[in-house]
């Protein structure tokens, strides 16, 4: 069906478009912008007359919970919750139940994402056979199944010598490595960030150099194996000035942060409130804003979700003994928006930490309005303000510090391949 997004904002980062115009898709694809093609009248139209029409948001690290824990989410509720979302596309680690270290697996979730239809689903292989961190996983028969890049999802490789074997393996088939900077002994039985507020509460704290010494050390195995690398979700200022560093030297790397991780601080913790048992942990309030320069500096290429849906009872229990993440396709985009609201950010800028850099970051076609251009796109008033409400939500896991706090950009429809996936008719 030939369809007419008619005046909207469009606003595509990666052909450098900020203007109020027509947007026109045929057959799951960009066709035209601002003038009608020659193929006649569009079927359909949506009037985005006061929104933001932008590529479908592309998400680098979000767990979908199958195959193993589908008493958690799965991923037809999980697509389903990105698609009133804005994201199109969402990259999912590989700590699964089975591991994503055989084709059986990755065809196994690229299967059931088609099969739900609402959002397409990358997979990362398994950076190490079963993530134990000791023998590496068959990467070349991962490359073949369809998967963007390796990881060892949370599970840090503890053995360096690994880790550079692991790293110059995957740059022989040009697949970016998806790191989780976080060192194993130094964050071993802590929960939240070390400092006044995990002092106080009795909690052991997970100290800054847990991350900063994981990131100085796998930057060193970049440089020497040349290999491409991702930090999924910095939560330091000093990574972040550690990134910059080596970005200007030319390394390959490129990092993201959680959308959460640039709104929330250890003083959330201070209830012990478990809906703040992230990971990584919360910080200070000088990283948090640390964080936000990064976005703005362009340091971070990419903001994600790191949703971890969980079912109630992984957050019932002490804050020590309770299950880390939050559930966060939902809040993804008006999180986001806060560093446009908030920091005057240029949206246009924002919106490319969001679509064309991680579609770069991961090496697809996806992100932009080019004519030819898969027709993914996401459409939202950037004013809209809500309240998100646990009944309304539509991931399966309800885990979030951010229910009943008042939101500010909502989504208002979602196209993939030019069908629109949201809002649905059941």
């Amino acid at each position: 069906m030939a369809t007419v997004i008619r005046g909207g904002r469009l606003v595509d980062p990666a052909n450098g478009v900020d203007e109020i115009t027509d947007l026109y898709i045929d057959k799951g694809r960009i066709a035209a912008l601002g003038t009608a093609p020659d193929n006649g009248q569009p079927d359909a139209e949506i009037d985005a007359g006061g929104l933001v029409v932008c590529p479908g948001l592309i998400d680098l690290n979000a767990r979908l919970r199958e195959p193993g824990e589908e008493h958690k989410a799965t991923i037809a509720s999980e697509s389903r919750a990105a698609a009133s979302a804005g994201i199109t596309t969402l990259c999912v680690p590989p700590d699964t139940e089975p591991v994503v270290d055989t084709q059986a697996v990755v065809e196994l979730i690229h299967r059931r994402a088609d099969d739900a239809g609402m959002a397409r689903v990358e997979v990362l292989g398994a950076l190490t056979a079963g993530l134990e961190g000791e023998r590496l996983a068959e990467m070349a028969a991962l490359q073949q199944a369809g998967c963007v890049g390796v990881s060892n999802g949370l599970r840090p490789v503890a053995n360096t010598e690994v880790m550079r074997r692991a790293m110059e393996y995957a740059s022989t088939f040009g697949l970016g490595v998806f790191l989780h900077a976080q060192d194993t002994w130094l964050a071993k039985d802590r929960y939240m960030h070390g400092g006044s507020v995990s002092g106080r509460l009795g909690i052991g704290g997970i100290p800054e150099t847990a991350e900063t010494v994981a990131v100085a050390r796998d930057l060193l195995l970049l440089e020497q194996t040349g290999a491409r690398g991702h930090f999924s979700h910095l939560s330091s200022a000093r990574a972040v000035t550690m990134i910059a560093e080596a970005r200007a030297r030319g390394l390959a790397v490129s990092a993201g942060v959680s959308a959460h991780q640039l709104h929330l601080t250890e003083d959330d913790v201070a209830g012990f409130d478990s809906q703040c048992h992230a990971c990584p942990p919360l910080r200070t309030a000088h990283d948090l804003k640390g964080l936000r320069a990064g976005v703005q500096s362009g340091v971070i290429q990419a903001i994600c979700s790191a949703h971890q849906p969980h079912e109630k009872d992984a957050k019932l229990d002490p804050f020590a003994l309770t299950e880390p993440g939050i559930s966060a396709l939902e809040t993804l985009l008006p999180l986001a928006l806060a560093l446009h609201h908030e920091e005057g950010m240029g949206l246009s800028e924002l919106l490319a930490a969001l679509t064309i850099k991680p579609a770069t970051i991961i090496g697809v076609e996806r992100g932009s309005f080019g004519v030819g251009a898969v027709a993914d796109i996401c459409i939202f008033d950037p004013d809209a303000r809500w309240v998100l409400e646990e009944d309304a939500m539509l991931s399966q896991g309800r885990n979030t510090p951010f229910l009943g706090q008042p939101l500010r950009g909502r989504v208002m429809h979602t196209l993939l391949g030019g069908r629109t996936v949201y809002p649905w008719v059941d």
